[in-house]
C-alpha cells in the first residue's frame, strides 16, 4: 500500500504548469488555482482537468456548463497561490477580461482556453473534468512551473 507522503513526494516530481479556472454564476465570478490541466484530444480538441471534490470553491463551481482557463506566466505565482486560497475574495486586484461566455480570463496570462463541459466523473477525492474547446489564444512569455511543493523557473 502506497502512503500519501510516499505518493505526493513522487508525484511531485512531475513538473507541471499552473492555470486559474474560472466560471461565473448567481453569485459572480468564481475561480480556483489548477495544476492537472492535460490536453485530451486534438480531434475533436478537449481538454480535461480535475479538481479536489470537497473543494468550497470547487463545489459553487462544479455545476457549471462552460470555464475559462488562464494558463499562468513565470511572473503570476502570486495568482496562483491567491486562487488557491479559501475565504478570500480571489479576484481582488486581479486584471481580469470577459470571455465569450463572461468567464473571466486573467490578464498576462500566456494562454487562454475557453470550454464546455463534456463530461464530469469522480475518481477518488477529485472530479474530472472534460471539456470541449470553443476558444484559445496565446501570447508570449515563460509558463509557471511547480516542481516538488515549489515553482520554478525554465532555465
Amino acid at each position: 500500500m502506497t502512503d500519501s507522503l510516499s505518493y505526493r513526494d513522487v508525484l511531485g516530481r512531475f513538473a507541471t504548469g499552473v492555470a486559474v479556472v474560472t466560471t461565473s454564476d448567481d453569485e459572480g465570478p468564481a475561480g480556483l488555482t489548477c495544476q492537472s490541466l492535460v490536453a485530451l484530444s486534438l480531434e475533436p480538441p478537449l481538454v480535461s482537468f480535475a479538481m479536489t471534490s470537497t473543494g468550497a470553491s470547487w463545489a459553487r463551481m462544479r455545476h457549471s456548463t462552460h470555464f475559462a482557463i488562464s494558463v499562468l506566466s513565470s511572473e503570476q505565482a502570486d495568482l496562483a497561490r491567491q486562487f488557491a486560497t479559501s475565504g478570500i475574495d480571489k479576484f481582488a486586484g486581479v486584471a481580469v477580461s470577459a470571455g465569450a461566455a463572461d468567464d473571466l480570463l486573467i490578464d498576462g496570462a500566456i494562454a487562454h482556453i475557453e470550454v464546455t463541459v463534456v463530461d464530469l466523473v469522480t475518481y477518488g477525492d477529485h472530479d474530472v473534468v472534460v471539456a470541449r474547446v470553443d476558444r484559445l489564444a496565446a501570447s508570449d512569455g515563460e509558463p509557471a512551473l511547480f516542481f516538488r511543493g515549489v515553482f520554478r523557473h525554465l532555465q
